[in-house]
């Protein structure tokens, strides 16, 4: 019987050859279309090579606490101002040149005694005498004519710092989120610091983030918490309470040469160090601050707070931009200074601790505390009229949406005492007391002829 002969069919080579080529197309064509992806959702932070981020997580979180939702989407995938960033090691080591060279002497000297509120409540005129610090003698109102409530080894250990990374949330108003991308020194240098109440506290237990049976030394991941006792040396309002740390930082921690501020509802991206030494070493600058999304100027600004109910008392809005004006807000166009805009965002501030950069922090400090914590509205003021002038570095909205991410509020909170419920009640109350009626939504409600912005208002709407 015949056996049957089996052959394999093998395509010629020439076919062979186009296969090889297609495949090696289609591999090309991924790598490219993965790395224009990649890099075009990071145009705005370039980094010189790889800085060695820390591989572990800083802190593992239990599944009900629930800290990265409601992520806040951004459509910017490139900007006009990318951030470059040194090597690792050589910000690192330039770093920490400038701390061990700094000098610890204090350079700004500030009023004491006690007052019936933590800022000690100055007048208008009196705040303002204070702007032109031609004479280093002169002591300046700077907060703390009353107590703050933290303990003694708390305050001993802010002393230690020479680099501050601060947040704060009150009224379990956000989550604890840990910084990314940190640098395998960058915990032995930058101190990480959170600043809660009471209810934020004890949110932090229902949800077993903070263990109850250790009372004293709280610490989340790279965070270390500070505990603000309840005190009547503190604000009613919780967001007043949180602009103590936010720009009194440099009284907090004395020995600080460089701080970063975010803002609660942010979360670190990129390591401190390259950060401060992009957008404060490089540039000498006092201050680096984003820029506002979406207004430019002040008024615009301060109407959109009344729009949308970001303040209640409108009267109170109103009166604040007609003092501005009254003594020498400048409509943004008739600038001559080399600033954008007049409007930042202030969720991320870095500061280099200095004469300039301290006066500015105090004197915004005031301005709150005399009208609301809305700092958006004064800053334009303060700093255009402060000498010595505060060298400002405004970057691009689109670079804070590389270096941070966005979150929302807390949209849900633990259940409250019927004590701390009737506290809210009150507060509401008191809200809706000082709340008016009048409506200061648009430029029809304002009387040109008798407004001290009449010439900001005439160069908003020409």
């Amino acid at each position: 019987m015949g056996k049957f002969i089996t052959t394999t069919f093998s395509p010629p080579l020439y076919v062979r050859s186009k296969l090889l080529c297609f495949s090696l197309l289609y591999l090309f064509t991924t790598i490219f279309l993965f790395l224009y992806v990649s890099l075009s959702r990071n145009q705005c932070v370039f980094r010189y090579s790889p800085f060695d981020p820390i591989q572990t997580k800083l802190f593992s979180y239990p599944s009900s606490y629930g800290e990265h939702k409601y992520a806040l989407p951004t459509h910017r995938s490139s900007c006009s101002s990318p951030l470059l960033f040194s090597d690792y090691w050589t910000v690192l080591n330039d770093i920490q040149s400038i701390l061990s060279n700094s000098s610890s002497q204090e350079n700004l000297r500030y009023i004491n005694g006690k007052s019936e509120s933590f800022g000690g409540n100055f007048s208008t005129q009196k705040r303002f005498s204070y702007f032109n610090h031609s004479n280093i003698d002169v002591e300046v109102p700077c907060g703390f004519f009353r107590d703050f409530p933290i303990s003694k080894s708390d305050r001993v250990e802010m002393e230690k710092c020479g680099l501050v990374v601060a947040s704060a949330i009150f009224n379990d108003h956000d989550k604890i989120r840990q910084p990314v991308g940190l640098g395998v020194k960058t915990l032995e240098i930058v101190c990480f610091y959170m600043f809660i109440d009471d209810k934020t506290i004890n949110s932090l237990f229902y949800h077993n983030v903070i263990p109850k049976n250790n009372p004293k030394d709280y610490r989340v991941g790279a965070w270390r918490i500070i505990k603000i006792s309840k005190s009547e040396n503190l604000y009613l309002n919780p967001a007043m309470n949180g602009v103590i740390p936010k720009y009194l930082i440099h009284r907090l921690f004395p020995n600080s040469e460089f701080s970063i501020w975010i803002d609660a509802k942010i979360q670190l991206m990129i390591d401190p160090l390259l950060l401060i030494h992009s957008m404060l070493v490089v540039p000498e600058a006092d201050i680096a601050i984003s820029k506002h999304p979406f207004f430019v100027n002040t008024i615009e600004e301060a109407m959109a707070t009344a729009r949308w109910k970001k303040w209640g008392d409108v009267n109170g809005l109103r009166l604040q931009m007609e003092t501005y004006c009254e003594h020498g807000l400048k409509p943004w166009s008739s600038h001559k200074l080399p600033y954008p805009t007049d409007v930042p965002d202030s969720a991320l501030i870095l500061r280099r601790h200095g004469l300039r950069s301290n006066l500015f922090s105090c004197f915004m400090f005031n301005e709150l505390e005399a009208f609301n914590p809305r700092d958006q509205l004064a800053f334009a003021f303060v700093r255009d009229h402060i000498n010595p002038m505060v060298k400002m570095n405004m970057f691009e909205v689109e670079v804070f949406e590389q270096v941070v991410v966005e979150y929302r509020h807390n949209l849900k909170k633990i259940e409250t005492t019927s004590y701390e419920k009737q506290e809210e009640e009150q507060k509401q109350e008191t809200l809706r007391t000082i709340q008016k009626r009048r409506r200061w939504l648009d430029h029809e409600s304002w009387s040109l002829k008798s407004s001290s912005c009449k010439s900001y208002l005439m160069d908003m709407w020409s």
